[in-house]
């Protein structure tokens, strides 16, 4: 692998720079080496001016292995002899630019530590006696040597082995890091490209080399070898006409320059006919864009694109360049050996992309032996005893490595990886511009922006560049336009980029009228955007405002008026609206508010305590499982060891604890006990009623009454915690367990509503009932806050959050909900509702209750061979581990094969339109939609996975190419998805609609590449159209335009920038990345092996404990063992994360590399083992806290979280008394066009979440603030302390008041 990169083998025969002066000037003394204006020198003449010199440095003190400081002004034949001089004196030369400052000069000598300074005119002042007796030699004075004059004194010639020069390079951090090259490497270097450049027709007397760059800038280094080495002639030009553009080009061609080593940016003010007559035109030192190169390829002309830092000689690689792309940085000079790694320091494949490290004759070494070692340090897994770590990332390629950019300096804005070279191109490209450059900058709140800096002609227009850049440039990489007269250039002739103005201050700034509101909010956009605007008539998102800096405007307006909302800045993107807007808001916000204390240590010590107890309700359905089985296989030889049980106790407990009769009257029970006498109101977090409201959900959630929300018994189920249910009711979400609900005939609650009729708000538990008028239809997934009533004939669109009263006959949507208009009008009379459809809801609720048992249960016959025959369950544990995996392989397959068979079978005559709910229509679509519910926890490690699609097209959706699908909710039939969608974790797609007794069905088509983000709903008969996006928590409009994106609920148009990423790691992957990402995912069967390892575990425990002490103890114990088993699921859930993901820190993975697949597997471990054996019960106690801190997250004294949804943990902070109440997300990560950005999110002390709401990353909610149920909270958006807010996305708390709900019971 990567053998094209190794040239070490090829090096040069060792020599000295020395000697290649002295063999260039035998073969051609009398060629001219050097001409600076004041006439030709030739070799043998410089030679003789080199001698001396070197004989006077060594007269002066100076001697082999010494260090010489070289400061002479640029563009005379006294700087090169100098150099040429002190190096002939074998010390080596460290120069200094003049023009630099003195603090820079006195820095780099002191660093260096050099004998002596030779200054203008050739003095040499010994350093560091600054007095004015210090001895100063003129190492110049005099006649010019006659051409045969050699050195009087012997002056001992450097080894190859003795530094050349010595040349400090800026670096990352600004603080200069002296470099030392050796003879050995110089000389190698030069011999190298003299072997690579103009193989044909090499280089000769008669050549001549343009010296423009710095002797400071190693690169100067090759424009005087490349004419020294083949005895052409070095013609130094002055600085400022190198960097002056349209003057240089008359120069050139009036000195007969031929050959020319520069950089692209200096090369880019340089008219085409500058370079005409010249035959060598090399680029270095940095990108070089792909238009400059095309400008300039000729047939006549030798065109190179080299790479190589100054810590490897120059250069380590070099590529001929055509005008085509990519352009390359191409394959090693003999001598160099190149690699390409990945962080783990292993060689990538072809095509792959890594970090460059460099080896071989080339490598030089750093003065500070600390840096020296760290960069220069071994690399065992290349075998090599000194590499350079270059920083740089390449992609690996036979034909030459294309260069990628920083490691450590990714340019990225607004989520989109941006090229650099390709924006600077275009720039140049611009009609009225005569240079340009691009700078990623920074604005006051730390958002990156994309500055482009020009120097434009008399006829330049801002409006017209921009229109040209629009016809090359995708939007998002238009960048702000900046107008200066010039481009400050460094010493090395590169753009010195921290010298451009910024922020900026555009002349028409200072002409800006602006004032009062608008002049404040001008000032907030150019802290936001980088630039101020100039007029009231400005947008926002013209200026360059995404998502982001939008949130974070918004944040800073609310120091202004508390209720501003992105929804402002969305519709009123000018800044007179938006001024005006700011102007009109009511500043009366509330100034005071409460500190929610964190929760009270006694309750904390109550729920610990309460666990063993509450476990043994779980523990008692495994006990009736352990003794049917062993009733069951006593029947047959072999089975003595397993417990035996009377048939009659059996008998009971299969109908207490199997059946739904017998659970919901135990639950029912429990509830009416613990919440006797309770009513509406405010209570405190932590006190006695929370306690007992908290009790009576963990018993509801260890019996699980009933395994099938929305099954006919639901209804029984609501009577018997006390609710008032009518005639004709379609219940099909779980009824609230303090029994504070009520239900008029006629009405209908489609899947998912939370009717649970309480939250927690900081400190305060908020309790109140639910009213649902007759012929009333609540939609999927609303949240239905303490004290709704919903009036007659209502409706309540799905993924709605309901405040207070809705009034009869409205239509109501959004969160919070408000009215859209009339509700639908509907038939008079509902359906008939046949009482034999009503027994086939019974009796599909009972098989798909059944069916995950019947898959244990052929599991359980596989493993039964296995423990066979055992003498005691001790005996029985080595056979039962052996078949273990058999056992959970023959479940899952049996269980996932009969999914896809009932689903087919169901969908049979399935069709779209409005059907009774008591039909056969219905009854097919209700059948599939709980089954598939239910599938998606036994079988999630096939979603978000390459088997997903497959799965999808098996239960019969139709689903296109290169889909990505997380856990979607759907009816496959009524399904399409087109090639390249995404459907992100816990979407709803063709769910069907409930009204006055009818159930409504239609398709829904996801388009190619679209994007239906977590959580996100396309209800029956909407669509996600092509290249489309709903974000998280929304609803899909009805119709849509391609390429328009959505968000909130009732969605709203959302402006965002598309990221087109690298295709390769998003939508066209390589076939080894597909392999790569099988395996990974094949790793996804390990949790499913565990968790079923522990559930047998906990069997032949209990079955150990009842054979040695009796049923009794083992029910006693049950609490026990379950509470052992959740600490082990969670502790090897915590080890897979940090085993597989170890820490995770904000940035951008695209969908195709190890970290989201690293995710994924541990994400499963979390799903198939942690959440069912301890984080779904442990709910609201201080153990969750406690094991989120194991995975990494921030967790405060006192919080309460009700949610362990997490995604990466290490980047949430939960501050002290924190609340994060029911089915919320703190979602880190945004999986925007196949690319995952995470960064954090902070919930301060005292702040609460609200039940099913989401936060987005790198957003805040400030102390003691509240986000209301069913909100998103924006990315980068920051809650003010002690605010409300509520809604989708998130608005002032103005809808609902403390109030009335607390007084009455409905």
């Amino acid at each position: 692998m990567q053998i094209y990169l190794d040239r070490g083998a090829e090096a040069a025969p060792p020599r000295t720079l020395i000697d290649v002066l002295r063999q260039t000037a035998a073969r051609y003394p009398a060629a001219s080496a050097l001409d600076d204006g004041r006439g030709a020198l030739s070799y043998a003449e410089l030679l003789a001016e080199v001698w001396r010199f070197a004989a006077r440095l060594h007269a002066a003190g100076v001697r082999r292995g010494d260090r010489v400081g070289i400061r002479m002004p640029s563009g005379g034949r006294a700087l090169y002899i100098a150099i040429l001089g002190t190096l002939a004196a074998g010390a080596a030369y460290v120069p200094v630019d003049a023009d630099d400052p003195q603090e820079r000069a006195d820095l780099v000598f002191g660093e260096a530590g050099v004998a002596g300074v030779v200054t203008a005119g050739g003095r040499f002042v010994p350093h560091g006696d600054g007095s004015e007796s210090a001895v100063q030699v003129e190492l110049l004075a005099g006649e010019a040597p006659h051409p045969n004059t050699s050195a009087v004194p012997i002056v001992e010639p450097p080894t190859v082995d003795d530094d050349a020069w010595i040349i400090f390079t800026s670096g990352s951090t600004g603080t200069p890091k002296g470099v030392a090259v050796t003879h050995r490497s110089a000389a190698a270097f030069v011999d190298a490209e003299a072997r690579l450049f103009l193989a044909d027709a090499p280089l000769a007397p008669g050549d001549r080399v343009l010296a423009g760059l710095s002797v400071a800038f190693d690169a100067s280094c090759e424009e005087m070898w490349l004419a020294w080495r083949h005895g052409a002639c070095l013609v130094p030009a002055p600085r400022a006409l190198v960097r002056s553009g349209e003057d240089l080009g008359p120069w050139l061609v009036g000195h007969g320059i031929t050959v020319v080593s520069t950089v692209p940016t200096l090369a880019a003010l340089w008219p085409p006919d500058a370079v005409e007559n010249v035959r060598l035109l090399i680029f270095g030192g940095e990108a070089c864009p792909p238009e400059l190169a095309a400008r300039l390829v000729s047939p006549d002309r030798e065109l190179w694109n080299t790479y190589g830092p100054t810590e490897a000689t120059v250069v380590a690689c070099a590529a001929p360049l055509d005008g085509s792309v990519p352009v390359r940085i191409g394959l090693p000079l003999d001598g160099w050996e190149l690699a390409v790694v990945d962080a783990q320091g292993d060689r990538v494949a072809d095509g792959e992309v890594g970090e460059l490290i460099i080896g071989g004759v080339g490598l030089a070494r750093y003065l500070d032996p600390a840096k020296d070692a760290e960069k220069y340090a071994p690399m065992p897994s290349l075998g090599w005893e000194r590499a350079y770590r270059s920083g740089d990332l390449v992609r690996a390629d036979p034909e030459g490595l294309v260069f990628q950019g920083r490691a450590d300096d990714q340019v990225k804005i607004g989520g989109r990886r941006i090229e650099l070279g390709e924006v600077e191109a275009a720039l140049q490209a611009l009609s009225a511009v005569t240079a340009a450059t691009v700078v990623v900058q920074h604005s006051d709140d730390g958002l990156a922006l994309l500055v482009g800096y020009v120097v434009p002609t008399d006829d330049f227009d801002r409006a017209v560049a921009r229109a040209e850049l629009a016809h090359s440039l995708p939007a998002p990489l238009i960048p702000l336009l900046a107008v200066v007269p010039d481009l400050p250039v460094r010493t090395s002739g590169k753009v010195d980029k921290a010298a451009l103005p910024w922020p900026l201050t555009d002349a028409a700034d200072s002409d800006s009228s602006l004032s009062g509101t608008a002049g404040w909010l001008a000032d907030q956009w150019a802290a936001v955007l980088g630039i101020r605007p100039s007029d009231d008539d400005a947008d926002f998102f013209q200026l360059g405002g995404g998502s982001l800096a939008a949130a974070q405007l918004v944040s800073r307006i609310r120091a202004r008026a508390a209720e501003f909302t992105m929804a402002d800045v969305y519709d009123l993107p000018r800044l007179r609206q938006m001024a005006a807007a700011i102007e009109g808001h009511d500043d009366e916000a509330p100034t005071t508010f409460s500190s929610p204390r964190p929760t009270p240590r006694a309750m904390q010590w109550l729920q610990t305590l309460a666990g063993a107890p509450l476990f043994i309700l779980s523990g008692l359905r495994w006990l009736t499982w352990l003794i049917t089985a062993g009733w069951l296989l006593r029947l047959g030889p072999g089975f003595t060891w397993l417990p035996d049980t009377p048939g009659i106790v059996v008998l009971l407990a299969l109908v207490l604890f199997a059946t739904p009769f017998g659970r919901m009257a135990i639950a029912a029970a429990f509830a009416r006990v613990l919440l006797w006498r309770l009513r509406p109101g405010d209570y405190p977090r932590g006190g006695a009623v929370h306690l007992r409201l908290w009790l009576a959900e963990q018993v509801h959630a260890q019996i699980d009454p009933i395994g099938m929300a929305g099954a006919p018994w639901v209804s029984y189920y609501a009577r018997a915690l006390g609710a008032r249910i009518g005639r004709g009711v379609d219940l099909h979400t779980m009824p609230p367990v303090t029994g504070m609900l009520d239900i008029a005939e006629g009405a209908a609650v489609e899947p998912e509503v939370d009717l649970s009729g309480y939250w927690i708000d900081g400190d305060t538990v908020r309790i109140g009932g639910i009213r649902i008028g007759a012929g009333a239809t609540v939609g999927a997934r609303s949240t239905l806050a303490p004290g709704t009533k919903i009036g007659r004939r209502a409706e309540i669109a799905p993924g709605s959050a309901v405040f207070g009263r809705v009034r009869a006959a409205q239509r109501w949507a959004g969160s919070p909900a408000a009215r859209v208009g009339a509700a639908h009008p509907g038939a008079t009379e509902r359906p008939p509702a046949p009482t034999r459809w009503l027994w086939a809801y019974a009796a599909s609720s009972t098989v798909l209750g059944l069916l995950p048992i019947a898959a244990f249960a052929l599991g359980g016959l596989v493993l039964a061979q296995g423990v066979r025959d055992a003498a005691s369950v001790a005996d029985a544990v080595p056979g039962a581990l052996a078949w273990l995996l058999p056992a959970a392989l023959v479940t899952g397959l049996a269980y996932a094969a009969a999914v896809v068979v009932l689903v087919r079978l169901l969908a049979i005559g399935l069709r779209e339109g409005e059907h009774p709910v008591r039909s056969r229509i219905a009854w097919q679509a209700w059948t599939t939609e709980r089954l598939l519910d239910s599938s998606r926890t036994v079988l999630f490690p096939l979603y978000s996975s390459l088997f997903t699609p497959v799965w999808l097209r098996l239960l019969g959706a139709r689903v296109g190419h290169d889909v990505e699908a997380s856990t979607v909710l759907l009816i496959p039939s009524l399904t399409t998805v087109d090639d390249g969608a995404f459907l992100a974790d816990d979407t709803m797609v063709a769910t069907y609609e409930l009204s006055a007794g009818m159930m409504r069905l239609a398709p829904v088509r996801i388009g190619k590449r679209a994007f239906l983000g977590n959580s996100g709903l396309a209800a029956a008969g909407h669509r996600v159209p092509k290249d489309g996006l709903v974000a998280v928590l929304s609803v899909a409009p009805p119709k849509a335009k391609p390429g328009s994106s959505w968000l909130g609920s009732p969605a709203v148009r959302l402006r965002r920038i598309v990221n087109d990423g690298d295709l390769e790691r998003t939508y066209r992957p390589r076939p080894g990345l597909r392999v790569a990402r099988t395996l990974w995912e094949l790793c996804r069967i390990v949790p499913v092996f565990v968790t079923c390892g522990l559930g047998l575990g906990v069997l032949l425990t209990l079955a150990a404990i009842s054979q040695a002490w009796g049923g009794v103890a083992a029910v006693l114990l049950s609490g026990v063992v379950l509470l052992v088993a959740g600490a082990v699921a969670a502790l090897i859930t915590t080890a897979a994360k940090w085993a597989f993901v170890g820490r995770i820190h904000p940035g951008e993975h695209p969908l195709w590399s190890s970290f989201i697949w690293r995710t994924e597997v541990a994400d499963t471990f979390t799903e198939m083992l942690a959440a069912p054996w301890f984080a779904n019960s442990a709910a609201g106690t201080p153990a969750l806290a406690m094991w989120l801190r194991t995975l990494g997250a921030k967790v405060g004294r006192g919080v309460w979280t009700d949610s362990y949804w997490l995604p990466e943990p290490d980047l949430v902070t939960l501050g002290d008394g924190a609340t994060v109440n029911r089915g919320c997300v703190v979602q880190t990560h945004l999986f925007h066009d196949r690319v995952m950005s995470i960064d954090t999110v902070t919930i301060e002390p005292g702040g609460t979440l609200g039940p099913h709401s989401v936060i987005l990353p790198a957003a805040t909610i400030g102390a003691d603030a509240t986000v209301g149920p069913a909100s998103l909270v924006m990315r980068g958006e920051a809650v003010p302390v002690g605010s409300r807010w509520s809604g989708n996305p998130i608005g002032p708390w103005r809808a609902v008041k403390v109030r009335a709900y607390q007084s009455e019971r409905v």
